[in-house]
């Protein structure tokens, strides 16, 4: 199955991102490349960008899904192949690229009575851990493959079988109790009211204490983590994919790297942060988000400190239990 089928199948006919709109971060995003090239090729062997990995085809430098068609005597076309970290500039050249890009998805919900679907890959010990999970749009179903063995004698328990719950609608005493008890449905919304200028949403989203305060955090440490759990969720409302993806270019030591494979092997950009200290979260080293290269759907991540790696395989609105886009 295509991983990215239920994305493409979701935002079908939605309109392409405006020439215009994308028209002055692609030049300032070419203009950097090349200045970059320029200065690479003039340090070479002593300063090299170049990571190993695949070769990039032709004249075309695809940065963070845009493809730029550049000169045929460009130094970028033969000089930059495979894997690269951008400049500060460049990486949020990249990053509003995406953002203008993905705003323009189609944002319709789901119906009540839909399930989303997300088959997740998750590496523990250097093995996958692949897992399957349905959940309905109103919060009133889920669903998971394998299924969770239950307390008490297992005898007859099947991992195979799909497991499927089934409760009462509680949206209205979910959201009294606060922000983590809320069905897909709600949370989704609450994310639509969210303002798409970044400052402003990610100020909202901790004013929500979505995933709670931890003492001498830095605010930059504080919305990374926040950036990193959102871009969790299945659905997220196109504004707020573009709000997320210009948050990113605001935090300090935030970098793009192009031409990455994601933890299963599929073409991705990373964006990623290092930490050389241990931060108040526990966090420490390279932390790392995979995207689509082309789409900017979300792919997975890694994480040094305690070789965290997971992944998203596949996703999508289905309409019932056991579906698959």
């Amino acid at each position: 199955m295509n991983e990215l089928s239920a994305f493409r199948r979701l935002r079908a006919g939605a309109p392409l991102p405006d020439a215009d709109r994308l028209a002055a971060p692609r030049a300032r995003l070419t203009a950097a490349l090349r200045k970059e090239t320029r200065r690479g090729r003039a340090a070479l062997p002593a300063r090299r960008m170049i990571l190993a990995g695949a070769a990039t085809a032709g004249t075309l430098a695809v940065t963070a899904g845009i493809v730029a068609t550049l000169p045929q005597d460009s130094p970028y076309a033969s000089a930059h192949k495979g894997p690269r970290v951008l400049s500060a500039g460049a990486s949020a050249d990249a990053l509003e690229l995406a953002a203008a890009t993905v705003e323009k998805h189609d944002g319709t919900e789901p119906g009540p009575k839909q399930w989303l679907y997300d088959k997740s890959t998750v590496f523990v010990q250097g093995k996958p851990q692949t897992s399957e999970e349905w959940t309905r749009w109103d919060g009133t179903g889920h669903a998971n493959l394998p299924g969770i063995p239950p307390a008490g004698d297992v005898s007859d328990f099947d991992p195979d079988k799909l497991q499927v719950w089934y409760g009462p609608n509680q949206e209205e005493k979910w959201k009294k109790k606060g922000y983590d008890d809320r069905s897909q449905r709600q949370f989704y919304r609450f994310l639509a009211t969210l303002p798409s200028d970044p400052d402003r949403m990610m100020q909202r989203i901790r004013q929500e204490r979505a995933i709670g305060s931890i003492k001498g955090e830095t605010r930059a440490q504080r919305d990374w983590r926040e950036i990193d759990v959102l871009y969790r969720s299945v659905l997220i409302p196109p504004n707020v994919q573009a709000g997320l993806f210009r948050a990113l270019a605001k935090i300090p030591g935030a970098r793009v790297t192009t031409g990455v494979k994601d933890p299963l092997g599929r073409t991705a950009i990373g964006v990623s942060v290092t930490y050389a200290e241990r931060t108040p979260s526990g966090w420490q080293g390279k932390q790392e988000i995979f995207f689509d290269p082309r789409s900017y759907a979300y792919l997975g991540e890694t994480r040094d400190d305690g070789d965290i790696v997971s992944a998203r395989a596949a996703w999508g609105v289905v309409n019932k239990p056991g579906a698959r886009p």
